[in-house]
């Protein structure tokens, strides 16, 4: 019989669903019933993506026996960190503070029923003693005798705890000068930890980071542009990036890129899609151009929702790292099997531009496709012209992919996420403007119109959208995720209503996030259910700071509507920030970018206009005469009618006109595109240059 799972939105909850495990969601209900009964709670969390998660699953989770004693000693609850990052966040450094050590997933967390606080606390438990960790079973039977036998030393361990998480956020705000101190270290640190042959961070396991390299683009050296590329250029080189397919997995296991968990999680690929579309524009960078074609091809091939529900052109959550009850199986080959599907000259080339003429680098003696060799050695070792060697691979890797079609598909996480649906619209009108792609644009366009439709109601923001049910309160990433995300939609297509948008999202940040007596935003709004911590997180994880995000968004919406309200509430998260930025500043990358921007605003340019022709001409005019990354532009039409704050008396004139300011210092209105570099001659200070 199905349990309590079978009902639930998140996929992840419903793979459990067949457990013997007497599973529930987190809810009231499963609360109460841990304190009627006075069991403590076995909290389980996870996500569908997950390798060991599934293996837990697998070995103890379907197991009648392991079942029977969960069942017997506890109250389970399993829950997707996906949806309620909330309890993820909260739980994990509870983790960290009871093992001294990081957590992960599965996160097995076991909680007093009465103050939900966590005695014990692990993250993948094996059936069996293996790997220096004891049986499962051997934990279940030993925490409930702890819980039995030892109930006033665990209250006293709880009472420490929740003191820790208590002050764990709390801190003096700054309240001196804020200067680039943090940013200069951030940058240092970065540098000290770069790996200079594959780049990223030295050493293994290797994340992509990409709020790093988004703050070493912003700081414009020399050396932190080559950081970004060598880094770039290697993980599209690397097996992390799917070489058939497109897209890329979430980290390496490895230093060299080569061998990643082969989940493709799509806030890894919405941070790196801009990266890599700015990469195509400013060097033209034929490897970056083709990353970002093939990752176009992906996303709308696997991860856009489909026509016929109220999510269509939404953006799925993830792809497993399994199929076929194997880690990669779907995207890894056997040598012979590569021999078999092509011609001698296309499987010339691709055994030695894919590397299958050398030992095989994953287990079960098969491959993982990474670039070799370029494809310019190939070529000319096997006397081909660029156009020869081109078109075999292309036949190559389309007949690759047709048989790898035929395989067990690893399985899909169809979650509509509203943070990470904001993190991939921003990053495709991100590319937009970069690559002047019309296509992103749409895409984007799409995006957004189920989460105003679905996920925005009655004035609130929910976490996430399902044809069922809309029920979840959104988070503090949601929020800022999504009010920057507009902020760039709107400098490729400007739309009244998502400016509207933009401004009641900030203000709800205001009103319902924002901690009044300290600065900063909680990662919960004032009015979400009670839980044994309120989070404040500054420093980036998987996902960029909501804090970081949010402060950035609104100093943009702050100086382009003349809203000091915005300004003000940026600068109070950067100095309750600044502590966490002095003392960890490589990983509060975004509130260094926000910090920045704070010290240096970024040029503010609005173009109003009449018609096709002066928008064209006048985005041609922008772009060549500025820096992108420093630089927010608006072309906002003549028709668009009444409009907020500043940008009210910023009025159309014939021919177009640009109103150009560098943070609260506004030059005269540039009524001629051609004079629209010098506007831009002023020197955009940072503390890199």
């Amino acid at each position: 019989m199905p349990n309590r799972l079978a009902a639930e939105t998140s996929p992840y909850l419903r793979q459990h669903a067949d457990n013997p495990v007497d599973w529930w969601p987190w809810t009231a209900e499963a609360l109460a019933a841990a304190r009627a009964q006075d069991k403590p709670i076995l909290l389980s969390i996870g996500y569908s993506a997950c390798h060991w998660c599934h293996v837990m699953a697998h070995e103890s989770f379907e197991d009648e026996a392991t079942a029977r004693l969960m069942n017997e000693k506890f109250i389970c609850i399993k829950v997707d960190r996906e949806e309620r990052p909330d309890l993820d966040k909260i739980y994990q450094l509870a983790h960290q503070a009871l093992t001294r050590r990081g957590g992960g997933w599965p996160l097995t967390v076991f909680l007093a029923p009465d103050d939900l606080a966590p005695f014990y606390a692990g993250t993948y438990f094996p059936k069996e003693a293996r790997y220096g960790m004891p049986p499962f079973a051997y934990v279940l039977e030993q925490v409930r005798g702890f819980w039995d036998e030892r109930r006033d030393a665990v209250r006293a361990q709880n009472a420490t705890l929740r003191e820790f998480l208590e002050h764990y956020d709390a801190g003096e705000a700054h309240d001196g000068t804020l200067d680039d101190a943090p940013i200069r270290a951030a940058l240092e640190q970065i540098e000290r930890g770069f790996d200079p042959e594959y780049g990223g961070h030295r050493g293994a396991p290797k994340f992509p980071h990409c709020p790093e390299m988004e703050l070493l683009l912003d700081l414009g050296t020399q050396r932190g542009r080559a950081m970004v590329e060598l880094t770039l250029t290697r993980m599209a080189e690397g097996g992390i990036h799917d070489q058939i397919g497109g897209g890329f997995c979430r980290y390496s296991v490895d230093e060299r890129w080569e061998i990643p968990h082969f989940e493709k999680m799509l806030y890894d690929n919405a941070q790196l899609l801009p990266l890599y579309a700015d990469g195509a524009k400013i060097g033209g960078d034929n490897l970056q151009s083709e990353v970002v074609q093939r990752f176009t091809e992906w996303l709308t091939r696997e991860m856009i929702a489909g026509s016929g529900t109220s999510k269509h052109g939404a953006f799925y959550s993830a792809l497993d790292a399994d199929s076929d009850g194997e880690e990669g199986k779907f995207y890894v080959w056997g040598r012979g099997e590569v021999r078999a599907l092509l011609d001698a000259e296309e499987f010339a080339l691709i055994e030695h531009h894919y590397g299958f003429d050398r030992p095989p680098n994953f287990e079960h003696h098969v491959w993982n496709p990474i670039v070799a060799q370029p494809l310019e050695a190939v070529a000319d070792s096997l006397n081909l012209s660029m156009p020869q060697a081109d078109a075999l691979l292309f036949s190559a890797r389309k007949k690759l992919f047709a048989a790898r079609a035929e395989r067990m598909r690893p399985a899909l996480d169809d979650k509509i996420l509203t943070a990470w649906n904001a993190l991939m619209i921003g990053g495709l009108a991100r590319a937009a403007h970069a690559m002047g792609n019309a296509a992103f644009t749409a895409l984007a366009a799409n995006a957004l119109e189920p989460l105003h439709a679905d996920a925005w109601r009655d004035g609130r923001l929910y976490a996430s959208l399902d044809d069922r049910d809309t029920r979840l309160p959104a988070y503090l990433d949601d929020h800022a995720f999504l009010l920057d995300a507009l902020l760039d939609f709107l400098q490729v297509e400007w739309n009244n209503r998502h400016l509207d948008w933009a401004i009641r999202l900030a203000d709800i940040l205001l009103e319902r996030f924002e901690d009044r007596e300290h600065g900063g935003f909680f990662f919960t709004a004032h009015d979400h259910e009670k839980l044994i911590q309120r989070p404040k997180p500054y420093a980036d994880e998987a996902l960029p700071s909501g804090n970081g995000v949010a402060a950035r968004a609104l100093l943009r919406l702050g100086h382009l509507l003349g809203e000091t309200r915005y300004l003000e509430a940026a600068e109070r998260t950067l100095r309750a920030a600044h502590a966490t930025m002095t003392q960890m500043p490589a990983a509060c990358a975004t509130l260094q970018r926000a910090l920045n921007d704070f010290l240096h605003p970024r040029t503010l340019a609005v173009v109003r206009f009449d018609s096709v022709e002066e928008d064209d001409a006048w985005r041609a005019a922008l772009r060549t005469a500025s820096n992108p990354r420093r630089v927010d532009a608006y072309f906002i039409p003549d028709y668009a009618g009444d409009l907020p704050g500043a940008i009210a008396a910023q009025t159309y004139a014939a021919g177009g006109v640009a109103y150009v300011c560098h943070g609260t210092q506004c030059d005269p209105p540039i009524t001629d595109a051609d004079r629209l570099a010098s506007a831009f001659a002023l020197k955009e200070g940072n503390p890199a240059n």
